[in-house]
């Protein structure tokens, strides 16, 4: 203990007190209002974005994927929603051609198991403008699996990724292509669970509890959740 003391004034610090359990319990309590608020203001912020206007995408963009030439609607293989994340790795970026930039490869390693994002019809790709052979080698270095292309024309600038990085969310109805939310800067640091890019989304999480629109895709909670190797399983099955 006199130890930690010793530490605590090299390192010029100044701890909050120490107190009973009894204290801490009563401490946390009041913490926990405020955890409650949070929340709620969570939610109410997404339903809000569940709300936001669209804006058509009419021009055509070209990627190249490890399949070959891809458009935008290609990105999404199939399903209702998209999850752009431009990160940069490309010449010029700290660190290439061994690694992508510190930012965005940190995002890339919190990124969870996309089998959850797809059973709620949405896909999330990453995006630069670095080839695919350099995007597969940088993958394989650092473990990452999410589908990730080369921009080759004016996506980054036009979408506002083209100076930063950011996710940009899209939904389709039918071939029609649209945008409907765009986070970036601060806002990036949340994202990489399944939960911070589904409340990202025009559907949300799709979840009964959810204020959402009239005629929205909604289930009960925990009954759509799935192990997710279960997932591939379950599509397997139903073919």
């Amino acid at each position: 203990m006199q130890e930690a003391k010793q530490s605590d004034r090299r390192l010029g610090m100044n701890p909050p007190p120490v107190v009973s359990p009894e204290e801490w319990a009563a401490a946390h309590q009041q913490m926990l209002v405020k955890e409650k608020a949070f929340t709620r203001a969570r939610d109410a912020l997404a339903a809000e974005r569940r709300r936001m206007p669209w804006m058509a995408v009419e021009k055509a963009y070209a990627f190249e994927g490890p399949q070959g030439r891809a458009d935008l609607l290609d990105l999404f293989a199939g399903r209702r929603q998209l999850i752009v994340c431009r990160a940069f790795f490309e010449p010029g970026v700290t660190g290439w051609p061994d690694h992508a930039c510190r930012g965005c490869s940190l995002g890339a390693d919190q990124v969870a198991h996309l089998g959850h994002l797809n059973a709620r019809d949405t896909t999330l790709v990453y995006a630069s403008r670095a080839s695919q052979p350099d995007i597969a080698r940088l993958k394989a270095r650092m473990g990452w699996e999410m589908p990730w292309y080369t921009i080759t024309d004016d996506f980054d600038a036009d979408f506002g990724v083209d100076e930063w990085h950011g996710n940009n969310v899209f939904v389709r109805d039918g071939d029609r292509v649209f945008r409907t939310y765009f986070i970036n800067n601060r806002g990036d640091e949340a994202m990489g669970s399944t939960w911070s890019y589904l409340d990202a989304t025009p559907l949300g999480r799709q979840e009964t509890w959810e204020d959402s629109p009239k005629g929205y895709p909604q289930s009960a909670p925990y009954q759509w959740w799935r192990w997710h190797d279960d997932y591939a399983a379950e599509a397997t099955a139903s073919d």
